[in-house]
């Protein structure tokens, strides 16, 4: 059996990457804590994953270094520590020591040199050995025993993958630095030579620096731009590029007083464990600390117990110490019987189910995984495939026997992204009929959903992230018993020794949550109020309509592929007429070279090289300017997504089970509340250019039926009104006039009747840019007239509107106050940067602290209006059903003879979604496509 590796952490990379990469944690004293908290969670996932290796953790020690000496610029470009991360180093070194890890720092040197000391011994002494780092020098470290490990980004780096990386191998890796240099620790390298440079030259020669400047004869006939002038240049920074390589090169005889067979993880100190965090404010933490105290006790009564053996009752038997993880693999009837009861007698239980895939719609079903309290929870396997998989219980006669419990809406459920698990059970064709699947009931929390009322912006909302932020706790990642990229098993090719216990932590991990995810909401009744009312309620509605589908029309949609493909070629010649010369549009070094080498257009903005940027905003600026060949660019661009995005993927996005489409809808992704959708995005299908609405021309109505589409009006601006208690809005609205006009005929001072087109579209623009935070010289811009005429539109808008003014005078005092915004309903945004000393910053969350109440408003009330329609729709049995949904518009398929009938309900049931100060306008459209009905 191969030894455990030894395992070395840079415990200086470390902690630079999570003092930059945490959200700022502090205190309540304002103590930051936020880089401890990323390398205590790094160390203690990198134990779970090496439970059997011994460990240094290796950190710079203060003053200088030999390097210092013999380079006195060495890192002199570095910035000094931020304060912020020095007081940090203190109580991290101080929280390693005590969770039992050996620390080193040693004087002189740099933690890269006592790593490549320890590492090189280790080699030697032929133990394997994993260093964990972040820092591309210590590539110069790896060979057949010793690979690099980046816990952050979760890569690895072995000798093969030090020459893909690098495109050389390790041994080189201190010659490619001695020749490109190092910013970022101020070596100088060889002036003029980049990283691509310095790889042709050691891949050219062979070798390395010596061999290079011993054959400077062959550079010239080297594939290298530029290789006749490399050698002078070589030459005349000889002395830099030797000396560079010294200062690159990592010690590996560093005297040390602690031998290998002293790296041993000790028992944590858990008493001053718990000093530190308390000290920290890491309450998950404590709390894991006290249950690892009753652990070890209960263990302890155990070992007596089991010298003094005593027979359980039945009962007993099944209920085991609660702060001890209790999973189980259920291949048995008996034991399934057993949890059966348990979950029929529980409260509440979480539930998972585990699959082949991620699309709920054509994923099968591999197993479900059940928890009844913390810390017990079970898998049940149903099809595992292979070879030398144990028996497993009957797929349909589990699945029957659990249908009963599943639908009951009484048995309360909690899941994690519940409505993929929703899907999928629907979708499951007990005995292998269709129809005959498993319609979840009772769903009463979403952990997902839990967290991101909490506070949307506060982390991502899958379970891992949610693990680490809301218990302190590192779960099993899918890649860690899957593997990654081409070679990742699907679920049922996973042995059950694995699975059932991955499968079962997601089960305990989700209730864990939820019960600390439930307590923050309950202390915030506004919050809780919103996940009860509106997220929750949308949960199986949204199920539906993602099971129900569009129908497209895939043979349109190739049509409109050859029309846009024939475009491209036609904006392709007119690109090549106006550059004087043919070049690839979707190269952006030869498309940089045209627009600012040979057409000399202005460089806006440059990239983190140095080049000339060719990115969207700067040509869509250009393209504003009137420069001819960025316009152009931009409508081939336009084309161009339209069609690899829409025309040619959509047909192959079609379900071969439904003949449908079916697009995911994502409840905890935007910040303000609004719902997005992926594989297809339908939120984003251009409706402003001629194409964008020909693509929803190829979402059409069955036979017998058409397609509804049913709009909220203005919304945005009629809560806008509704906040700023405006007479002047509120008065346009309330008797319903066009409020571009009514706001026209103020700012221009005109009658309403002698309004122009222009004048209204104008009017647009300023209601439109004031929500969002638009200033006067963007306005300007977006209207053809200058900064100054801009902000006197924008001065007289607010003379007559003066409630506007003032609630966003009151909106930016209330967000600096209190750091967050509310919507009518009391859905929260927060806005971090509100206080930050970066003005831009400020200007931003400002900006959104303005424009979050209307647009979350908007969310909230399609949502709210979503649900009552769904009710209806149920309720009545009509022949009609909700297939899309798309920012504040809602599209059902109905029935021909009950169009009229629907679109007057659909009305009513939108319309009283909220009691706004202004009445909510419902604008519905039908045809046989979605651009006739919209």
């Amino acid at each position: 059996m191969s030894q455990a590796p030894l395992v070395l952490v840079d415990g200086s990379s470390y902690l630079y990457r999570a003092f930059h990469a945490m959200p700022p944690l502090t205190t309540s004293k304002g103590m930051p804590t936020g880089a401890v908290k990323g390398v205590l969670n790094m160390l203690k996932s990198l134990r779970k994953q090496y439970p059997d290796s011994p460990f240094a953790v290796v950190f710079d020690a203060k003053g200088g270094t030999f390097r210092d000496e013999m380079f006195a610029d060495y890192k002199a470009n570095r910035p000094s520590m931020p304060d912020d991360m020095r007081v940090q180093i203190e109580p991290l070194h101080a929280s390693v020591r005590a969770l039992g890890f050996p620390l080193l720092c040693v004087e002189g040197v740099e933690a890269d040199d006592v790593i490549g000391t320890l590492a090189r011994s280790s080699a030697a002494a032929d133990r394997p050995v994993v260093i964990s780092t972040g820092d591309k020098d210590m590539a110069q470290l790896v060979d057949g025993h010793i690979t690099l490990v980046n816990t952050m980004s979760e890569t690895s780096m072995d000798v093969a993958g030090v020459k893909a990386k690098f495109g050389v191998a390790p041994e080189q890796i201190i010659d490619l630095l001695a020749l490109m240099g190092d910013s970022s620790d101020n070596i100088p390298g060889v002036k003029g030579v980049g990283e691509k440079t310095a790889v042709g030259l050691l891949v050219g020669v062979n070798g390395g620096l010596k061999e290079l400047y011993d054959n400077l004869d062959l550079v010239p006939t080297l594939p290298i731009r530029g290789a006749k002038t490399l050698p002078a240049k070589l030459l005349e920074h000889k002395d830099m590029a030797f000396l560079s390589y010294r200062l690159a090169t990592i010690k590996v005889d560093v005297p040390l007083d602690i031998g290998l067979d002293d790296l041993h993880l000790a028992e944590p100190d858990r008493d001053k464990l718990a000093e530190l965090y308390s000290l920290m404010e890491f309450k998950t933490w404590i709390d894991e600390l006290q249950r690892d105290v009753k652990r070890a006790e209960q263990q302890a009564q155990a070992k007596v117990a089991e010298a003094e053996p005593v027979e359980a009752t039945e009962a007993e038997a099944d209920e085991p110490a609660t702060d001890i993880p209790a999973y189980e693999t259920i291949l048995d009837q008996a034991r399934f019987d057993v949890w059966l009861r348990k979950l029929n007698d529980a409260k509440l239980f979480a539930f998972d189910t585990e699959t082949t895939g991620v699309d709920a719609q054509q994923a099968q079903l591999v197993g479900l995984s059940f928890a009844v309290q913390a810390n017990e929870a079970a898998y049940i396997p149903l099809t595992h495939s292979y070879i030398g998989v144990p028996d497993q219980l009957d797929r349909d006669t589990v699945l029957r026997a659990l249908k009963p419990l599943l639908e009951d809406p009484s048995k309360l459920k909690v899941g994690q992204h519940a409505k993929f698990d929703m899907n999928i059970l629907a979708n499951c064709a007990i005995g292998g009929d269709p129809a005959c699947g498993i319609m979840v009931r009772g769903i009463a929390f979403d952990t997902m959903l839990e967290s991101y009322v909490l506070n949307a912006t506060a982390t991502r909302h899958d379970m891992d992230s949610l693990a680490q932020k809301y218990l302190g706790y590192t779960t099993t990642s899918f890649q860690d018993i899957a593997g990654k990229g081409v070679k990742q098993l699907t679920f049922d090719q996973i042995a059950l020794e694995q699975a059932g216990p991955y499968a079962a932590e997601d089960a305990d991990v989700t209730l864990r949550l939820h019960l600390a995810l439930h307590e923050q909401l309950a202390a915030i009744p506004s919050l809780a109020k919103v996940l009860t009312d509106i997220e929750m309620p949308l949960v199986p509605v949204l199920a539906r309509i993602e099971r129900q589908g569009a129908l497209v029309d895939a043979a349109l949609l190739g049509v409109q592929s050859i029309e846009l493909g024939d475009k491209m070629v036609a904006l392709e010649r007119q690109a090549f007429e106006i550059a004087g010369e043919e070049f690839n549009l979707g190269s952006p070094k030869q498309l940089g070279v045209i627009l600012y080498e040979k057409l000399g257009l202005p460089v806006l903005k440059k990239t983190a090289k140095g080049q000339p940027s060719t990115a969207e905003e700067v040509l869509a600026k250009l393209a504003e300017d009137d420069y001819p060949l960025p316009k152009v660019l931009m409508q081939y661009r336009s084309m161009s997504k339209l069609k690899s995005t829409y025309t040619d993927r959509l047909p192959e996005q079609i379900n071969p089970r439904t003949g449908r489409i079916h697009t995911s809808y994502h409840q905890a992704v935007a910040a303000t509340g609004r719902l997005s959708s992926s594989d297809p995005n339908l939120q984003n299908i251009p409706v402003r250019t001629a194409e964008g609405r020909r693509i929803r021309q190829a979402f059409v109505a069955p036979k017998g039926y058409k397609l509804l589409a049913a709009d909220y009006s203005q919304i945005e601006l009629r809560i806008m009104a509704h906040l700023a208690k405006d007479a002047g809005l509120l008065s346009a609205f309330r008797n319903n006039l066009d409020v571009h006009t009514a706001t026209a005929a103020e700012v221009f001072k005109v009658d309403l009747a002698a309004v122009t087109s222009d004048q209204r579209r104008s009017a647009k623009a300023i209601n439109f840019g004031l929500i969002y935070g638009m200033g006067a010289q963007k306005l300007g811009k977006s209207i053809g007239v200058d900064t100054k005429q801009a902000k006197a539109y924008i001065d007289t808008y607010f003379a007559r509107y003066p409630g506007v003014r003032d609630y966003m005078e009151r909106t930016r005092a209330q967000a600096s106050e209190q750091g967050y915004v509310e919507t009518l309903f009391g859905r929260r945004l927060y806005l971090p940067e509100i206080h930050s000393n970066k003005p831009q910053e400020r200007a931003g969350a400002e900006r959104t602290a303005i424009n979050a109440p209307m647009q979350g408003t908007a969310a909230d009330i399609i949502k709210i209006a979503m649900v009552a329609v769904d009710n209806w729709l149920a309720e009545s049995g009509l022949d009609a059903k909700v297939i899309l949904q798309v920012h504040d518009e809602l599209v059902l398929e109905v029935r021909e003879d009950l169009v009229e009938q629907v679109s007057e309900q659909i009305r009513g049931h939108m319309s009283a979604a909220a009691s706004l100060d202004v009445p909510l306008l419902v604008e519905v459209g039908v045809g046989n496509n979605w651009d006739e009905a919209h």
